[in-house]
C-alpha cells in the first residue's frame, strides 16, 4: 500500500464541521469515554484503560522512547481489530470524524489508516479539549439570553411533577434534576440510576440550552448550588435568580401522598433508608433519627414521611437560600395537587394564570 503525501493538518476540522460526518469515533479509553464525550459519539478505544495506564507509567519513569514503541503496537492491534469487526460494514464513501484527548496521536493514527484505506476521515482539531472549551463558553453565555419562571415551593408540592406536565402541555421547561440524574434532597438519588460526571452533566446541560428559545420563557425548578454531586454552572444560577417566581403549594395530605408515591423505593432496602437518614445527626438529636429508622423497619411509612416534612424538610426549606430569588416577593401562589392525574389541565391553568401560552413569551 502506497501512503499519499498531505500536507500537515489536511485532515484535520474543527466543531462547526460535525454535521458533515456519518459517525463520529471517539478513540479514547471507556472510562474517559464514560466521564465525557461529543454527542452521539461512538466509543472504539486504541488503547483500554489499563493499557494507557501502563504507557503513561512506561514514559514517566522508563524511557518516552519505549512507552511510544509499546503504544504504537497497541493501538496498531486494536485498528487492526475494529477494521475486521466494528467498522467492517463501513461503506466505501463513509465519512466519520476521529477524536482523542487533544487530537494527537491516538486519533491522529486511525485517522490516517482509514484514509489510506479510501475512507473520508478527518480529525477533530484539538481532540476533545475543544469540544469542552466550546461548552464551558456557551454555559456562560446562553443563560444571558433565556428568561426564566422559576417553580418555587417546599418539598412534596409536586415540582418536578408539574414542570413535567407543563412541557407535555406545550410550555418550554428545563429539567435540572432529570439531567443531573437526581431530587437534589438528602434523599434524591434515583435507584439504579448514577449520577454523571461534572462534564458529563455540563454538555447535556449544553445540549438542553441549545435547543431553547430565547423568544419564549422557560420553566424551571428553584435549586441550589448542588444537585446531589452535581453543582449548577454560576452563570445559569444568576439568571434564575433573576427570573419571575411561581410559588407551587399543595396541602399537607397531598404532599404525603406524593412522597409515599415518588420514594416508594426507598422502603425496597430498608437498612440503606435508614443509614442515609443517620447522616442527619447533628441536625437533629441522635433519639429522633432512631425513631424514624424505627418507623422504617416497622412500614410505617405515612408516619416517616408526615414527621420528615414538618420536622425536617419544612424548616429547612424555611431556612434556605430562596432569598437569592429577586423577585420571590411578586411570586404568584399556584395551588397543585401533585397525586392527580390531570396534571396537564392544571399546567394550562397555571400558563392562564401567568397570562401565557406555549406561544406567547412574557
Amino acid at each position: 500500500m502506497t501512503q499519499t503525501a498531505h500536507p500537515p493538518g489536511a485532515f484535520r476540522c474543527g466543531l462547526d464541521t460535525l454535521a458533515q460526518f456519518d459517525e463520529i469515533i471517539d478513540v479514547r479509553t471507556p472510562a474517559e469515554f464514560t466521564d465525557d464525550h461529543l454527542p452521539g459519539a461512538l466509543n472504539a478505544p486504541v488503547l483500554s484503560n489499563e493499557e494507557r495506564v501502563r504507557i503513561g507509567t512506561m514514559y514517566a519513569q522508563e524511557s518516552a522512547y519505549q512507552a511510544t514503541r509499546l503504544g504504537a503496537a497497541l493501538v496498531a492491534r486494536h485498528i487492526a481489530d475494529y477494521l475486521e469487526t466494528l467498522f467492517s460494514d463501513r461503506p466505501r464513501n463513509w465519512r466519520p470524524l476521529i477524536y482523542c484527548w487533544r487530537g494527537g496521536k491516538r486519533s491522529g493514527a486511525m485517522t490516517t489508516w482509514f484514509n489510506l484505506i479510501g475512507w473520508r476521515a478527518r480529525q477533530l482539531d484539538g481532540g476533545y479539549k475543544t469540544w469542552r472549551r466550546h461548552v464551558i463558553d456557551q454555559l456562560a453565555m446562553r443563560p444571558d439570553k433565556l428568561q426564566f419562571v422559576v417553580l418555587t415551593g417546599p418539598t412534596g408540592s409536586g415540582k418536578t411533577r408539574l414542570l413535567q406536565a407543563l412541557n407535555q402541555a406545550g410550555a418550554q421547561t428545563l429539567d435540572l434534576e432529570g439531567l443531573a440524574c437526581h431530587r437534589g434532597s438528602l434523599l434524591g438519588a434515583l435507584p439504579d440510576q448514577p449520577q454523571p460526571s461534572q462534564r458529563g452533566f455540563e454538555s447535556v446541560l449544553f445540549q438542553a440550552l441549545d435547543t431553547l428559545d430565547p423568544e419564549r420563557p422557560v420553566f424551571v425548578e428553584a435549586e441550589s448550588r448542588r444537585i446531589g454531586q452535581i453543582s449548577l454552572p454560576d452563570q445559569l444560577l444568576h439568571r434564575m435568580y433573576a427570573g419571575r417566581c411561581v410559588r407551587v403549594q399543595a396541602s399537607l395530605p397531598q404532599r404525603i401522598g406524593f412522597l409515599l408515591q415518588d420514594y416508594a423505593h426507598l422502603f425496597q432496602t430498608p437498612d440503606d433508608f435508614g443509614q442515609t437518614l443517620s447522616r442527619l445527626v447533628g441536625l437533629h438529636s441522635r433519639q429522633t433519627i432512631l425513631d424514624w429508622q424505627a418507623l422504617i423497619q416497622q412500614d410505617r411509612r405515612t408516619e416517616l414521611f408526615e414527621a420528615l416534612v414538618c420536622e425536617h424538610y419544612d424548616p429547612a426549606y424555611r431556612r434556605s437560600s430562596q432569598g437569592h430569588y429577586s423577585q420571590l416577593g411578586q411570586a404568584i401562589q399556584f395551588d397543585f395537587d401533585p397525586t392527580a392525574s390531570d396534571g396537564q389541565n392544571q399546567a394550562a391553568r397555571l400558563m392562564s394564570q401567568l397570562d401565557l401560552t406555549s406561544s406567547h413569551p412574557l
